[in-house]
């Protein structure tokens, strides 16, 4: 197979988010560790509880050990007060609650052998008399070593074992008998179970949260390389876009970082490559009236044309100069990546201001202007620039109502949206030209013949876009309205 198969067969695999692949990593890496630590934990559980049984049995069997001697010596155990005591002991029912587990019977068995291993006490009393020398229990013990046996009672039930450990009853240094204490391994049993469960309960839980914790970890990667995958793009495409910040994965933010800063970077270059390229395109209609009106007054000229082209040079001079503010505001907003300024605006007050600096236009069109909707609208932003893009949109509105028109503001406040429309009545947009309102320098012919700069709706867009927003319009019946739609109440990301 070579390369180029290779390449082709990889390129059609399904391609996993890095995050879900270093999860999937830890989730087998965290399972096994629980696999073998659980196994490795079970196993040592059973034999831990015996060897802890053995010991109390062992210390219990010499402690009684010492409490026979003297009756095993005077030969007089079999009727004695101890013996008495072992029978009752046997008959015992205890009523405890041991760790949620309830006791009802006694589990141990007491035995004392003589010197033959013959049985002259027995708790259980059903063996009183037998020759149990040669149980290893005694056996050993009676040899001075240590007796213990583990015997089965019923070889198809591995549970059916019994543990017995002897201690020696001594005169001196001389063996005279043994006493056995045994006990079935089945009654430690429940302990054991509950022991399991309680660790692989236990396990479960811990395994669980630290799976947890790491598809948080995993998403919080997965979501942090997403945001920059994103701003790359959108930095590629050449839209406005807030620098990602970044609280615990320091990398990314430096990463950020130096993405923002090959943005400005590059941004710089195309920028004023481009505004040379649009200034002087557009500069070149109004310069050449203007040079065309000045060689004209050089010439002899009737007082009344003379005007005529002076007043000519100065309207393309003040639509120069126009031109260039607009440009240069713009170009300022445009290099903007974020808000300097993000603090609570007053929509309604906003709006009365920008109506009573049009109110003169307003007047001499005889229009109507109404507001109306939730007054309590709010929203987070720069103040300067949300009421620099009511301005125009207003402007837009009073430049294509027709006369003694309406003007109606409304503010809708809905599904974390608070949408300021402006209605205009007059004529619709031509279809061809709704797409395109936002392109920079693309104007449509006012009522009065003259040409704006085609900036205002773009310098709109660029407020919207560094506020979240979004910018719309449409032709609706008797006019056009133009929506402009921000976060209700919440800060500007």
């Amino acid at each position: 197979m070579n390369t180029k198969t290779l390449t082709r067969r990889l390129s059609h695999w399904p391609k996993i988010p890095l995050g879900l692949r270093l999860f999937l990593l830890y989730f087998i890496l965290v399972i096994l560790t629980t696999y073998f630590v659980s196994s490795t934990v079970m196993k040592q559980i059973k034999p831990t509880v015996r060897q802890v049984s053995e010991e109390t049995l062992v210390d219990m069997a010499h402690l009684l050990a010492v409490m026979v001697e003297d009756d095993l010596q005077a030969g007089t155990l079999s009727q004695s007060r101890f013996a008495e005591q072992i029978k009752s002991y046997g008959l015992r029912q205890p009523d405890a609650e041991i760790w949620d587990i309830t006791k009802k019977t006694i589990n141990h068995r007491i035995y004392v052998t003589d010197s033959q291993g013959r049985v002259l006490v027995d708790s259980w009393q059903q063996d009183v008399g037998a020759d149990f020398s040669r149980w290893n229990d005694v056996y050993l013990t009676l040899r001075g070593e240590y007796g213990a046996r583990s015997t089965a009672l019923s070889p198809k039930d591995p549970l059916s074992t019994v543990m017995h450990v002897a201690a020696p009853v001594k005169n001196g240094d001389e063996i005279i008998g043994v006493v056995t204490v045994a006990k079935a391994n089945r009654s430690a049993q429940p302990f054991i179970d509950a022991s399991k469960y309680r660790v692989l309960s236990w396990l479960l839980v811990m395994s669980v949260m630290v799976l947890l914790v790491g598809a948080l970890i995993a998403w919080r990667i997965n979501s942090a390389l997403q945001k920059l995958d994103d701003y790359a793009k959108k930095i590629g495409q050449g839209e406005k876009a807030q620098k990602p910040s970044f609280r615990v994965f320091y990398e990314y933010e430096r990463l950020s970082d130096a993405l923002a800063t090959m943005r400005q970077q590059l941004d710089g270059k195309d920028y004023v490559e481009h505004y040379v390229q649009t200034l002087t395109h557009e500069l070149k209609s109004p310069l050449s009236a203007i040079k065309g009106a000045s060689e004209i007054l050089q010439m002899p000229l009737s007082d009344e044309k003379r005007q005529l082209f002076a007043n000519n040079i100065e309207k393309e001079s003040e639509r120069v100069q126009t031109l260039i503010d607009k440009l240069l505001d713009l170009a300022q907003l445009e290099q903007q990546s974020e808000l300097v300024e993000n603090q609570p605006i007053d929509l309604v007050k906003l709006l009365q201001d920008v109506e009573s600096s049009l109110f003169v236009r307003a007047q001499q069109k005889d229009i109507t202007f109404t507001c109306s909707g939730d007054k309590s609208a709010c929203i987070y932003g720069d103040v300067f620039l949300v009421q620099q893009a009511l301005f125009n949109v207003f402007e837009n509105a009073l430049d294509f109502v027709n006369e003694q028109g309406v003007i109606r503001a409304s503010l809708l406040n809905q599904d974390g949206q608070c949408r300021v429309s402006i209605y205009n009545s007059g004529p619709h947009i031509p279809e061809y030209a709704l797409s395109r309102l936002t392109e920079r320098f693309y104007s449509l012919p006012r009522q009065n013949g003259e040409k704006s700069t085609g900036l205002g709706l773009n310098f709109v867009e660029q407020i919207m876009a560094l506020h979240n927003g979004k910018l719309e319009v449409s032709n609706v019946n008797g006019g056009v309205n133009i929506t402009l739609s921000f976060k209700a109440g919440a800060h500007t990301p």
